[in-house]
């Protein structure tokens, strides 16, 4: 029966040897090296099984009780499940959950309350602002007269007085806060009083840091914002995809800009496993873990910055850290190539008024969603903050990249992730 309610390995490497092989050798790539993009985290076995079953084979345009077609009995239990939860973890007024990422979420937001043309103040990529922020390579820069914001030189936290300024002098349709690469934490009720001054839609992009929200470790953006748009698959701890929240007035503006405006027919697998995560979000488990989260990071920055390495913005309130790694010699684009030669999995970053193209950085940055899932603590971001800075100064050599990465898999061999 397995292959009708869930995947069937023995079958796929019988039919596909080569797939299966490669999802082998992911599964080990991802127990045994050190996974530190703070983008991503490791699912449960739930949100797995629920991803690979048969809810992947329905066609489901439209909104539950509205679909375009039939045979949409139990997947609209699912997705109405999935509304329900969202709604109260987050206490939101109303939910959607089916974009398929969180840039399709932010096409929505954008449909949603302006046109092209319109005035957006959003947070500037080089300084940790998303590419649907303005930048002229996406569809925002491209489309939208985007107003950037920045930081602050003294102490690399955003320039409130700035993004004000600039909301007077611009009158933005709207205004957007959150990030890519900003460790620290944003002031919601101010950004709420800028947008009323100005008769902004205020849009909080919380993709990196709704997890946080949903443990309860941090402030939540819902309370303020006209909309919250973000991803699933970061703390959150769900399946890969995107989801909106909003006020209940924006309720139908936003389900018709994500459908028909943006994407047809939703993934309903995936729906279904964001469903399932939310439901694991608002367990006291998942409210310690987001706690642990933060705190490992903490740790994690404060030991780099020990190795020699400077902490962006003093360190970290979320669950990534920036690190400035010039004093090492090395740039952010060695620095990573080196980690990655040693099993270490992050990414080079631009640091605010980084000196370094975009292509080559000054930076790195850093994440503990995945290790804390994994079972780590404090003590191993001791020990993964060594790692790091052994790999950054020494991982060039291929015979000493070696050494590393059998401490870095003598180290993970401890807390494994999806047992055989």
């Amino acid at each position: 029966m397995s292959t009708f309610y869930g995947p069937d390995f023995q079958a796929l490497q019988s039919s596909d040897p080569q797939i299966a092989e490669v999802l082998l050798k992911e599964l080990d790539r991802q127990r045994m090296n050190l996974q530190l993009i703070a983008s991503e985290n490791f699912t449960s076995p739930a949100v797995l099984a629920t991803l690979g079953s048969t809810l992947s084979n329905k066609y489901a345009e439209g909104y539950p009780g509205k679909r375009y077609y039939g045979g949409c009995e139990e997947v609209d239990v699912a997705e109405e499940i999935g509304i329900a939860r969202a709604k109260e973890l987050f206490g939101a007024e109303h939910a959607n959950l089916q974009p398929h990422s969180g840039a399709s979420a932010n096409v929505a937001i954008y449909q949603a309350f302006t046109k092209p043309g319109d005035t957006v103040l959003a947070m500037s990529l080089a300084e940790g602002g998303h590419l649907t922020h303005g930048s002229k390579v996406n569809f925002s820069g491209k489309w939208f007269n985007v107003v950037s914001y920045g930081v602050r030189k003294d102490n690399e936290r955003i320039d409130y007085d700035e993004l004000e300024a600039l909301a007077h002098q611009h009158k933005p349709k709207m205004i957007c806060s959150g990030a890519t690469a900003y460790p620290s934490l944003i002031d919601f009720k101010r950004i709420r009083q800028i947008c009323d001054a100005v008769g902004a839609i205020m849009w909080v992009d919380a993709a990196h840091f709704i997890g946080l929200v949903a443990g309860k470790a941090i402030e939540s953006p819902v309370p303020y914002a006209d909309a919250v748009s973000f991803t699933t698959h970061k703390v959150l701890r769900g399946p890969r995809g995107g989801m909106i929240l909003s006020k209940a007035e924006h309720a139908a503006a936003i389900d018709k800009a994500v459908f028909p405006g943006m994407q047809g027919g939703p993934i309903m697998s995936a729906v279904a496993g964001k469903a399932v995560a939310l439901k694991e979000c608002a367990t006291s488990e998942y409210q310690d873990y987001a706690k642990k989260v933060i705190e490992n990071c903490k740790e994690l920055a404060a030991s780099l910055e020990n190795e020699g390495m400077r902490a962006v913005s003093g360190g970290t309130e979320t669950h990534l850290a920036l690190i400035d790694i010039r004093s090492t010699g090395v740039t952010g684009k060695e620095g990573d190539e080196r980690c990655s030669q040693s099993g270490i999995t992050l990414n080079k970053n631009a640091i605010p008024f980084d000196p370094e193209k975009p292509s080559i950085t000054s930076g790195i940055r850093v994440g503990t969603a995945a290790v804390t899932t994994a079972g780590m603590g404090r003590a191993e971001m001791k020990e993964i903050a060594s790692l790091i800075a052994r790999a950054i100064r020494d991982g060039a050599d291929r015979e000493k990249a070696a050494k590393i990465m059998q401490d870095v898999h003598s180290l993970t061999a401890q807390f494994p992730v999806y047992p055989r």
